[in-house]
């Protein structure tokens, strides 16, 4: 599956905001934001954009892009999919993308970042019900338990994110057991759950033109 390898320092400050795709350098002196917060380029410090229809709408679905690590073509089959689906599809995007099988283990704390969260589920580590997964983008139910493959569980890069995490807090439809390293799906995520300032109102607005 295609992803970015770009510099991601340079969409936060594109984004005007952290998206968190560092992990710990995220959260010190060192994050692009508290650095340098002004768009990337040449232009950058100059540059007066007021956005406004469009221009608002596009950013709000790049912002949510970034955030879960997805591209274009792949995000669209997502809003197609929320869009068939009973309910509220601004919601019903974010929950899908909510439960990809990498951001519930970021959730968890089992990484410090998403992208470390998709090389970790890429490299086999994980078990959904009992049997291995390698798929990021697999989508977590109500009721799956996620558990680390027996061999994994003292490998340094979980260890160290369990340890660096620590206190962050876990969302209130994930349950986590720290004794066996694994977690519930205690319920779908409601839009209060998924902490991310973002509208995705706009996201529809965007693709329903």
């Amino acid at each position: 599956m295609a992803r970015y390898i770009g510099p991601v320092c340079r969409l936060c400050r594109r984004e005007a905001m952290k998206l968190f795709l560092k992990g710990e350098r995220c959260y010190t002196e060192k994050c692009a934001i508290e650095k340098r917060n002004f768009p990337p380029g040449q232009h950058g410090k100059t540059r007066k954009a007021k956005l406004a229809g469009y221009g608002l709408q596009l950013r709000e679905k790049q912002k949510v892009k970034r955030i879960y690590g997805v591209l274009e073509d792949q995000f669209r089959r997502y809003f197609e999919a929320a869009e068939r689906t009973r309910g509220i599809t601004g919601v019903t995007l974010l929950q899908l993308l909510e439960r990809r099988l990498d951001n519930v283990v970021y959730r968890i704390g089992l990484a410090t970042s998403r992208p470390q969260a998709r090389q970790l589920v890429r490299h086999g580590h994980f078990l959904v019900n009992g049997k291995k997964v390698d798929i990021p983008s697999y989508s977590v139910r109500q009721g799956d338990l996620i558990a680390v493959l027996g061999r994994s569980q003292k490998n340094p890069t979980l260890e160290h994110a369990m340890e660096e995490v620590k206190g962050r807090g876990i969302p209130a439809w994930l349950t986590f057991d720290p004794t066996a390293i694994s977690a519930r799906v205690a319920s779908i995520p409601t839009r209060e759950q998924i902490n991310l300032p973002v509208q995705e109102q706009l996201i529809v607005e965007l693709y329903s033109k």
